[in-house]
């Protein structure tokens, strides 16, 4: 009967609220947990005829939670200090992997690294996004998991610009000498130090010739003489000529290494003279080279954009992969999956997947995670208001009950 129906329905839905509720208090320490509320809404209507004035006469069913709203507010961010973990400020959820290909989705950052190596959830599934090949990312190409293991490689690279700031003493006597050395590295990483000697010939006027040792093209004796020349300084000791860069080529290295052209560049990004003649003892205060020695992955950081950027035992500093992103047109769709994660529907949309602070996504910060945003305070206020729905319930099943039995006793009391 509808006197107990009604009430009971109440009852039911005050319980579903309950559950959510008691949901939201215990997940308020889940990573990346959305907090969430019960939306209630009114039964069928039951149509008794209609008035005197033709308007209806309709008695309600009772109620039922008629949806379930997910806040997908940010929560506040947490630094752990810990590389492999990142948090999403804005828009868009990370993509995970499971074992048999499935693809879900999460805010939760609270990322580690496995015993292959792999990037991977609290969960245990893989962290997707785009590898780098030799420092390169392509965002163009399929998703693959993330590896951040310590089995990562730089490769070597050659020397393929060198330079070096050099002043010439100007009181110098004709005759006089300076040497200075710089390394290079060849396609295998192989060191091989150049020396550069300088000869004054002239007031503001010096040679320059560039050797190699003679064991480094398995040879003996002198050194190898790579490159030779004279440079020419004006009155306030700028290099005048040369001008362009000089190529030093280096040949037949005795380790089976590529042939080097390396271009030594005189002067500076302004223009400025890198190689100068004053009165002041000839000394090299700077040299730099673009060629590394290989090397192994030591640490990494994650930046805003999700690249993942490996710091390596040859000092080099170079990307190993982008953790990608996805964004919904409608995250209310998406289905909780458990394990702090989602699963895309129809309602939702498909996965829009693209590089953080892009295409409407948020931006990633490395070394922290995203607490949830569950707010103790209006979860308990909701569980008070939710508490007295369902005491004002129970009251009334009570009192159907009791009308039910008086009336029960007045048809069966004797005399009727």
């Amino acid at each position: 009967m509808a006197s107990f129906s009604i009430p009971l329905s109440g009852l039911a839905a005050s319980t579903e609220a309950l559950d959510i509720i008691s949901n939201n208090l215990a997940n308020m320490n889940t990573v990346g947990y959305k907090d969430q509320t019960a939306n209630f809404q009114d039964l069928f209507y039951q149509n008794y005829g209609s008035d005197g004035a033709g308007d209806p006469i309709q008695v309600g069913a009772g109620s039922s939670v008629g949806s379930v709203a997910t806040n997908q507010s940010n929560g506040t961010l947490q630094s752990t200090g810990v590389s492999s973990n990142a948090a999403i400020t804005g828009n868009g959820f990370f993509i995970t992997e499971q074992a048999n290909g499935a693809i879900e989705y999460t805010r939760a950052g609270d990322f580690t690294v496995n015993s292959a190596g792999d990037l991977v959830a609290s969960n245990g599934q893989l962290v997707m996004g785009y590898p780098a090949v030799n420092g390169v990312i392509n965002a163009g190409a399929a998703l693959s998991p993330l590896q951040v293991g310590p089995g990562e490689t730089n490769p070597p690279s050659a020397t393929t610009t060198m330079q070096q700031q050099t002043n010439l003493d100007a009181a110098a006597t004709v005759g006089t000498s300076y040497s200075t050395t710089l390394a290079t590295n060849d396609s295998l990483g192989e060191p091989h130090v150049l020396t550069f000697d300088y000869t004054m010939t002239a007031p503001n006027t010096w040679t320059y010739q560039v050797t190699l040792p003679a064991a480094d093209t398995g040879g003996t004796g002198a050194p190898t003489v790579l490159a030779s020349g004279t440079m020419n300084f004006d009155s306030s000791g700028n290099l005048t000529s040369p001008t362009g860069p000089i190529a030093v080529n280096i040949t037949g290295l005795a380790d089976g290494a590529a042939n080097m052209s390396v271009a030594w560049n005189l002067t500076g990004p302004t223009g400025n003279s890198l190689i100068t003649q004053v009165a002041s003892p000839s000394t090299t205060a700077t040299t730099n080279q673009n060629g590394y020695a290989a090397g192994t992955l030591q640490g990494y950081s994650i930046m805003q954009d999700g690249t993942i950027q490996g710091q390596f035992s040859n000092g080099e500093t170079q990307p190993i992969g982008q953790i990608a992103l996805a964004s919904f047109a409608n995250n209310q769709g998406l289905q909780l999956a458990g394990g702090n994660s989602y699963q895309a529907t129809l309602a939702s949309g498909a996965a829009v997947v693209g590089t953080a602070g892009s295409g409407g996504r948020g931006t990633l910060t490395g070394g922290s995670v995203e607490l949830s945003n569950v707010d103790i305070s209006t979860e308990f206020t909701n569980l008070i208001v939710v508490q007295r729905a369902f005491e004002a319930d129970s009251r009334v099943v009570t009192t159907f009950d009791s009308v039910s039995s008086q009336t029960i006793n007045l048809q069966a009391s004797p005399g009727n």
